[in-house]
């Protein structure tokens, strides 16, 4: 947007608390045509070309001048040539257009009393140089002429002055007179050094037709209303070349260095440096294997134990289909009779531990396989009477459940053997070897044996429940905890004797064997009546309904929910209860 008028803007003030510059009553320096000769030099005054060419230049960019000398036409006196892209003008004097205010809630500037005479010209390229030829024919016919002024002369292969350098040069190039307004200073050019231009009186504009260097790169000022043309220039095309900056790369930046190479990068340059075979770095590893080699492992995995599966079925069904096996089937069908006075049936207690020993025995595999693989806890739980002993949230969360699943145990181990349910659990014939035997061939066979548990288990199953409840269930409790803070650090003896290694040895396998009999006895149950099996141990029924089964399926919700909540958001409340929750 253009301004036109001969009150000078002021702007921001040259230092902090100051008046804003230039001071109030300065008055814009008006361009005066001077004599000139008849025909325009090739070379255009600096001081005349629009702010897109003078910035050009100062951004590195040379500029070639081929402007050749213009042919003049003789106009007839009185007539004024048309400026190119100026704003029309009604009788002698221009409107001024006023922009936005200098300060909030002021009158737009400029000032509605200031007077017009100086037309502020943006022209394009050529637009500007035809404005310049114009005044120059005008000065010509109303003044004696004067001596040609030699063109400005401009090279690419020259570097382009800054514009610092430029207010410097035209500062000392115009001796300073009465009444001259001081040259405004700016920032320093070097760290620490003093404001640049040096002190000086401001340059007063150069007359037309004088070349002089850029001293800003603003839009000159051309005082039309001085101006009687008589005779119009056609300016020539001008032409500008483009040469990119080159920069110096050979002096370092002088910045603290942040960024360095990594390993990888400091062992690539080495073996570059030494010639050695550049290798790629090896893929990101899940245990011993890749994540492709894992996937590969599954399915081929998979593939030989469904093979191996197969054949083992059709190898025992030969087996079976011999008189020896047959035979030994009929002697041992796969279950032998309880003893007299054994119970009937499935009490809902016995429902009932079943269904909290799952929800216990999920969490805990759960969180003792976030204790074995975490490597930053998140959060620690610390005791309050002894604040240094410090263990992971999710440890203190382990034997947490470690210890409900305890007492449920003892709960259940009372009441099984408080109404003889341990007689369906514990083996009291040796029958039961040959037996399970006969039922795991049945088995294999996909020739399952007739199942009862309302009344008797198989061997193979009672075997199993045995091993669950009598054995594994005590080898994980004796390991954990030895493995837990409970366990007497300065007890060198006990130490001696059950070092802390061979629990952790035996503590993971005995949770793989709680893993492969939950998945094992889910798949049977479903396998063999899922209805009738659901109803005996959810609903302690025995009658093929869907109510077990509705049971069942409220009852892993709630296990879900439990699996879901189990994370430090949840557990840190909890646990600030029994001690202190910490970050670090």
């Amino acid at each position: 947007m253009g301004t036109y008028g001969q009150t000078v803007r002021r702007g921001l003030p040259r230092r902090p608390g100051g008046e804003p510059w230039p001071p109030a009553g300065a008055s814009p320096t008006a361009t005066v045509a001077e004599p000139v000769d008849e025909a325009v030099p090739a070379g255009v005054t600096a001081s005349v070309l629009p702010a897109a060419v003078t910035e050009a230049s100062a951004e590195g960019l040379a500029t070639s001048e081929v402007i050749a000398p213009t042919a003049e036409r003789t106009a007839p006196t009185g007539t004024v040539p048309s400026a190119p892209a100026s704003p029309a003008a009604v009788g002698g004097a221009r409107v001024i257009r006023r922009g936005l205010p200098r300060v909030a809630g002021g009158e737009p500037w400029p000032r509605a009393e200031s007077t017009t005479g100086a037309v502020h010209v943006e022209p394009s390229t050529e637009a500007a140089v035809g404005a310049v030829a114009a005044a120059a024919t005008v000065a010509s016919s109303s003044a004696p002429p004067a001596a040609p002024v030699a063109p400005v002369e401009a090279s690419a292969a020259a570097a382009p002055p800054s514009r610092q350098s430029a207010v410097a040069d035209s500062a000392q190039a115009s001796p300073p007179s009465d009444g001259a307004k001081p040259l405004r200073r700016g920032l320093p050019r070097v760290p620490g050094g003093d404001p640049w231009p040096p002190a000086g009186p401001a340059p007063a504009a150069a007359p037309l037709g004088v070349a002089a260097a850029p001293t800003d790169v603003t839009a000159p000022f051309i005082d039309v209303t001085a101006v009687e043309p008589a005779t119009r220039q056609e300016p020539a095309v001008v032409e500008t070349a483009l040469v990119p900056a080159t920069a110096d790369v050979s002096t370092p930046l002088p910045f603290t260095r942040t960024v360095f190479p990594g390993r990888a990068a400091v062992v690539f340059e080495r073996e570059r440096l030494a010639g050695t075979l550049i290798t790629a770095p090896e893929p990101k590893k899940y245990g011993p294997l890749t994540r492709l080699q894992w996937a590969g492992l599954v399915i081929v995995g998979g593939a030989g134990l469904l093979f191996a599966a197969g054949m083992a079925v059709l190898a025992v069904r030969f087996l079976l289909s011999l008189e020896p096996f047959q035979e030994f089937l009929t002697a041992y069908p796969g279950e032998y009779p309880l003893p007299e006075g054994a119970p009937v049936g499935i009490p809902p207690w016995l429902g009932w531990q079943h269904f909290f020993n799952v929800f216990l025995m999920v969490l805990i595999i759960r969180s003792g396989l976030q204790v074995r693989t975490e490597k930053r806890p998140t959060a620690f739980w610390s005791p309050r009477g002894n604040e240094k002993r410090k263990i992971s949230l999710n440890l203190w969360f382990h034997q947490s459940l470690d210890i409900l699943w305890i007492v449920n145990g003892v709960i259940f181990i009372v009441l099984l053997f408080a109404t003889g349910q341990w007689m369906k659990l514990v083996p009291t014939s040796w029958a039961v070897f040959p037996n399970a035997i006969s039922a795991a061939l049945q088995y294999v066979s996909l020739d399952w044996p007739t199942e009862n548990g309302w009344v008797n288990y198989n061997s193979l199953q009672q075997l199993a429940y045995f091993a669950t409840v009598f054995l594994a269930a005590p080898l994980a409790i004796a390991t954990g905890v030895r493995m837990s803070g409970i366990w007497p650090k300065n007890a060198k003896t006990l130490n001696r004797i059950y070092p802390i290694e061979i629990a952790r040895a035996i503590h993971f396998p005995v949770m793989l064997y709680f893993v492969a009999f939950i998945i094992v006895h889910v798949a049977l149950v479903f396998a063999t009546g899922a209805l009738r099996n659901l109803n005996h141990m959810y609903a302690s029924q025995d009658v093929i309904n869907w109510v077990g089964f509705w049971i069942f399926t409220a009852s892993m919700v709630v296990i879900i929910a439990g699996w879901i909540a189990a994370r430090p958001l949840v557990l840190a409340p909890i646990a600030r209860v029994f001690g202190k929750v910490s970050g670090r």
